[in-house]
C-alpha cells in the first residue's frame, strides 16, 4: 500500500523549547525535542523531518517567510510530498502563516501548529498538536483550503486565525469567522471552506511597510517621520470602522503627496472599516484622500499583504481592488 508522504518543517519557537529546572527561563537547546518524541500516526503516512530554522517566532522575518514559502514548493516538485506541518512560535505564527498562504503556490495541505508550554512543562501541549497537525495535513480535505493553523483540536484558515491570549493553550481563535474544522482522535472533520484565494508569486521581498495604530489625540508628528523615512506603505490601525483624530489628518495628507500607500484596518478585532463617517478624520474623508480599505485584515496581515503586494503595483487602484479579496 502506497503511503502518504508528510514533511515536518521545524522552525523553532516553544513547541521546540525546554525550561530550565534551575531558572524557569524558557529557551532552545542544543536539540529541538520534538526530534526525539516518537510520533504515532497511522501507518499508512510516511513522515519525513526537516529542521529549517530553530528560532523564537520575534526573531522571524519577511526573509525567513519567504525561504521557508519556496522551500515547501520545492519539496512538492522534488519529493513528491504530499502534505506539510510547519511548528513555528506562536507569537508571530499567524505572520508566517498568511505569508505562506499569499505566496505557497502547491495546493497540498500546510499545516502551522506551536505550542504555549514547553516541551518539559506540566501539560505540554506541543506533541499533541503536532499530532493534531499531522493529522489534518494528511486529510483529503485539507487540499484546496489554503495555509490552516491547527492546535487546541481546531482548524483555522490562516487569513482569519489570531493569537487572543498571552498563555492560555485556547489562545489562537478566528474572531467573527471560527474554525473551519476540528481534529479528533478519528482524524480532521471541516465544517467550512474559504471562498476565495489569493495568491502571488514573489521572487524576493525589498519593500518597508511600517504598522501604526491610532489613539485618541493622535497628531501627524509619525507620520510626518515616515515621510521622511521614505518608506514604501503604511498600515493604519484607524479607530472604529475607519476613522482618525483630526490632528492626524494633516499627515495622512502628507503621506499620500508622496505617492506612499496607506492601508487601512481596524484596532477592533471584529468588522471592517468602511467609507461612513464624513467629518474631518472620518472614514469617507480619508477615502477621498486615497486611502485604502481593507476588508477585514488586521494590522499586522495587512502589513504582510502589502510587503507583497508593492512588488508587483503601486497603483492606488490596484492595491484598492487587491484589498478587497
Amino acid at each position: 500500500m502506497k503511503k502518504k508522504k508528510i514533511m515536518i518543517i521545524h522552525t523553532g519557537g516553544t513547541i521546540s523549547m525546554s525550561e530550565d529546572e534551575q531558572t524557569g527561563a524558557v529557551s532552545p537547546g542544543e536539540r529541538n525535542p520534538l526530534t526525539t518524541i516518537p510520533l504515532i500516526v497511522d501507518s499508512k503516512i510516511d513522515i519525513h523531518s526537516h529542521e529549517l530554522f530553530n528560532l523564537p517566532s520575534p526573531h522571524m522575518t519577511t526573509q525567513h517567510m519567504l525561504e521557508l514559502s519556496k522551500f515547501i514548493d520545492l519539496q512538492v516538485v522534488e519529493n513528491a510530498i504530499e502534505g506539510f506541518v510547519v511548528t513555528h512560535g506562536t507569537d508571530t505564527l499567524e505572520e508566517t502563516a498568511f505569508f505562506l498562504d499569499l505566496t505557497v503556490q502547491t495546493r497540498v495541505p500546510v499545516v502551522l501548529t506551536g505550542a504555549m508550554r514547553s516541551s518539559n512543562e506540566i501539560g505540554s501541549d506541543g506533541p499533541y498538536n503536532l499530532l493534531s497537525s499531522v493529522k489534518v495535513a494528511a486529510s483529503e480535505e485539507a487540499k484546496n483550503k489554503g495555509v490552516l493553523v491547527v492546535l487546541n483540536d481546531e482548524v483555522h484558515t490562516a487569513k482569519n486565525v489570531t493569537k487572543t491570549h498571552t498563555s492560555n493553550i485556547a489562545t489562537f481563535q478566528s474572531p467573527q469567522y471560527g474554525p473551519i474544522g476540528i481534529v479528533t482522535k478519528r482524524g480532521a472533520f471541516f465544517h467550512h471552506s474559504p471562498v476565495s484565494e489569493d495568491k502571488y508569486d514573489v521572487e524576493a521581498l525589498t519593500k518597508n511597510v511600517m504598522l501604526l495604530k491610532a489613539y485618541a489625540g493622535m497628531d501627524s508628528s509619525i507620520f510626518l517621520a515616515l515621510k521622511d523615512m521614505k518608506v514604501d506603505g503604511v498600515i493604519l490601525e484607524a479607530l472604529g470602522q475607519g476613522n482618525i483624530p483630526p490632528t492626524a489628518v494633516d499627515g495622512v495628507k502628507a503621506l499620500r503627496n508622496a505617492d506612499i500607500p496607506i492601508v487601512m484596518v481596524s484596532r477592533c478585532f471584529n468588522g471592517i472599516v468602511q467609507d461612513i463617517y464624513g467629518y474631518d478624520g472620518g472614514g469617507r474623508k480619508l477615502k477621498e484622500l486615497g486611502v485604502i480599505f481593507s476588508n477585514g485584515l488586521n494590522g499586522q496581515k495587512a502589513r504582510i499583504k502589502l510587503m507583497v503586494a508593492l512588488e508587483s503595483t503601486r497603483n492606488t487602484t490596484d492595491l484598492q481592488m487587491l484589498f478587497l479579496k
